[in-house]
């Protein structure tokens, strides 16, 4: 089966992520890289193509002017590395854009900015003006104040948040290997290039594992989790080689390289993709399979009555996820009851929320137009 390449070479708007361990060379930047990866997103841009790029590196660019072999161990030097990095980072991208006639923009988020529905917003806006400017938005973490409750993890996982974000056509990931394969090619010489995945399920998961590089936070287990999140939100996904001569242009001249994972039937809603994965879910509620078969199958809302066990202490308005009895994640939504108030009606009619709380406000734990599916891929 071969992936669509004929729809992402006409693709409109592009996010486009590559990752540390393509972009640097002996502890610092490769500044061969940066050139080329600049050119052919110049080259994008002529043609008409919207480019949001999504780059790692500070921590690299930071250690070459600090004069450091490797990561410190604390957290403010790391914040600190990054600090010096990024300057550098935008510095070099900003000279190789100049080249093509290109402006950069600086965009440094952390996981916060995208729950804050406001927030949410306003950075959509503001790369969309960016955009109709014909300047390069350049998206990283902002690793010198995310601390764990506001980090993102990982910018294969920005990169699926912006793509979903800002409505990409397609989330191209280039990383240091050729894409995803049976094994790890780089110890494995018998392992084979996957090069389409329909749906992602647990066995691809084990595929991937977790080879994280020197300089990087991820490896082939987190470009998997972006792209079940883009794919489930109806955006297609490709993982390829970075270092591949003019990789990017030949992908979008219809070549195919490397991975590409096959997007959802359905592209979610702006306010669903919100609600599924720019959320931080606060709790838990494990819910049985007439409920899971109502919301799946019915686009039901999902009712007290459904409702088995409640874990974790959140309040009203709360992003929570919801599971089956085998604790996979089926979606998420925004509960109209507490915890504490869940646990005294979970499992009960409708009719019988008023004399366990003495008041009833909604029928609805979670109303379906405040939840979002995510189960479909094994999210």
């Amino acid at each position: 089966m071969k992936n669509d390449s004929e729809s992402i070479a006409h693709s409109k708007r592009i996010v486009v992520k590559i990752g540390s361990n393509v972009l640097t060379e002996d502890h610092g930047l490769n500044l061969k890289v940066i050139s080329s990866i600049s050119r052919q997103i110049s080259l994008l841009m002529d043609k008409g193509t919207e480019v949001i790029f999504v780059s790692s590196g500070a921590m690299a660019s930071g250690l070459r002017k600090i004069g450091l072999r490797e990561k410190p161990d604390e957290i403010p030097k790391r914040q600190a590395v990054s600090a010096v990095g990024q300057a550098g980072l935008i510095m070099e991208y900003e000279k190789a854009f100049e080249k093509f006639d290109k402006k950069v923009a600086q965009i440094l988020l952390t996981s916060e900015d995208l729950s804050n529905r406001k927030r949410y917003l306003n950075a959509r806006n503001t790369i969309y003006t960016l955009l109709s400017w014909k300047i390069v938005p350049i998206i990283n973490e902002n690793d010198t104040v995310a601390v764990e409750d506001i980090k993102f993890g990982d910018n294969d996982n920005l990169a699926a948040m912006i793509a979903i974000l800002m409505d990409a056509d397609v989330l191209v990931t280039l990383t240091d290997i050729e894409g995803l394969y049976t094994k790890d090619p780089r110890n494995n010489p018998d392992a084979e290039l996957i090069p389409v995945v329909k749906s992602i399920k647990k066995n691809i998961e084990k595929m991937a594992g977790s080879i994280p590089g020197a300089l990087g936070t991820g490896g082939m287990l987190t470009k998997i989790r972006a792209a079940k999140k883009v794919t489930a939100a109806g955006i297609p996904m490709i993982i390829a080689k970075g270092e591949k001569p003019g990789i990017l242009t030949r992908l979008f001249e219809g070549e195919e390289h490397g991975t590409f994972f096959l997007p959802g039937k359905e592209r979610l809603s702006r306010k669903k993709c919100w609600l599924a994965f720019s959320l931080k879910p606060q709790g838990v509620l494990i819910i049985d399979d007439g409920a899971v078969n109502a919301i799946v199958e019915k686009g039901k809302s999902l009712l007290p009555g459904g409702i088995t066990r409640v874990k974790g202490e959140f309040g009203k308005g709360s992003p929570v996820e919801f599971s089956n009895a085998d604790n996979e994640v089926i979606g998420v939504g925004l509960v109209n009851y507490s915890a504490a108030d869940i646990k005294k009606i979970k499992g009960l009619k409708t009719d019988r929320i008023k004399e366990k709380l003495g008041h009833k406000p909604y029928d609805e734990v979670i109303h379906r137009d405040n939840l979002a599916l995510t189960g479909n891929c094994d999210l």
